[in-house]
């Protein structure tokens, strides 16, 4: 009997941690809230957008710690459509909002947000949806620039940024 109740607790302890960890992953499916292993997050109470320039890229968007942000050859812009979802997301994680957004350095006319299908609202530049790259580890690394010839550091305009691309050393963005 004593065995069984230690299997017992042990069961309730390790199903409490597992709903745990699960209610963590499942938020949203966007670092809008945590983020994914080695992204990170946006800013729960507002966002802000800023410009700065980064080696080998030139000036580009950046999230308010200094995570460059991207944009995808395959969503589109007229409507807006997001097209990076499961595995793509968990690379290219999407730059989400949550309150107000600010901006340094862009036109604010050109910020703006979608609507996911998870629900998130994700970050829109000139319409392009925005996302962050999972191998960006620290600010101002521009790793998924050119990746498989789709994904591009956006610039204050919502442009392609042009200045280098490294679409064969970062192998499949996803």
């Amino acid at each position: 009997m004593h065995a069984t109740q230690h299997l017992t607790g042990y069961a309730a302890t390790g199903a409490a941690i597992l709903a745990l960890a699960l209610a963590g992953c499942g938020s949203s499916g966007s670092s809008g809230s945590g983020g994914s292993a080695g992204t990170p997050a946006a800013a729960t109470t507002g966002t802000t957008l800023m410009t700065a320039k980064v080696d080998k890229v030139g000036t580009v968007v950046t999230d308010s710690k200094g995570y460059v942000l991207y944009r995808f050859d395959a969503d589109s812009v007229h409507p807006t459509k997001v097209s990076c979802y499961g595995t793509c997301a968990a690379v290219w994680p999407a730059a989400t909002a949550k309150g107000s957004v600010t901006v340094k350095g862009i036109d604010k006319k050109l910020v703006s947000t979608v609507k996911r299908s998870d629900g998130a609202s994700q970050l829109t530049l000139a319409g392009w949806p925005l996302y962050r790259y999972a191998k960006d580890d620290e600010p101002k690394e521009a790793y998924g620039q050119g990746v498989d010839g789709t994904w591009w550091a956006v610039t204050p305009t919502g442009a392609k940024a042009t200045a280098a691309t490294s679409s064969s050393t970062g192998g499949s963005g996803y």
